[in-house]
């Protein structure tokens, strides 16, 4: 059992920057991949980036590449998203997830442990 919590989001303005961090209570962090996810009011849950186990291999959705870095310290069990260039279409609920599974995956239901989310505001 993992128990994964979020913290760092807030209200900021187009433009800022915010970094998200997801601490795991598990000692064996560094063996599942992690990935955020994001919903905003009336909308899906949605995949924003992932980072895998082992030799940190990312991945990003579109609408955040360039702009957004997933990264790990495994010495601190946690996970970080990095947010620049933030945008007003970026305010959402962000969520962060880890599962065991080898393969690193964009799909929100392939993932075993997630936390309570982190709300973030951009506003314009």
């Amino acid at each position: 059992q993992v128990q994964l919590v979020e913290s760092g989001g807030g209200l900021v303005q187009a433009g800022d920057s915010l970094r998200l961090s997801c601490t795991a209570s598990a000692r064996t962090f560094s063996t599942y991949n992690v990935g955020w996810f994001r919903q905003a009011p009336g909308k899906e849950r949605e995949f924003v980036a992932a980072i895998s186990r082992g030799d940190g291999t990312t991945t990003y959705a579109d609408s955040v590449k360039g702009r957004f870095t997933i990264s790990r310290d495994n010495a601190k069990n946690t996970v970080y998203l990095q947010m620049n260039s933030l945008k007003p279409e970026d305010t959402a609920v962000y969520y962060c997830a880890a599962r065991l599974g080898a393969v690193l995956t964009v799909r929100a239901p392939r993932y075993d442990y997630w936390g309570p989310g982190a709300p973030v505001t951009v506003s314009s």
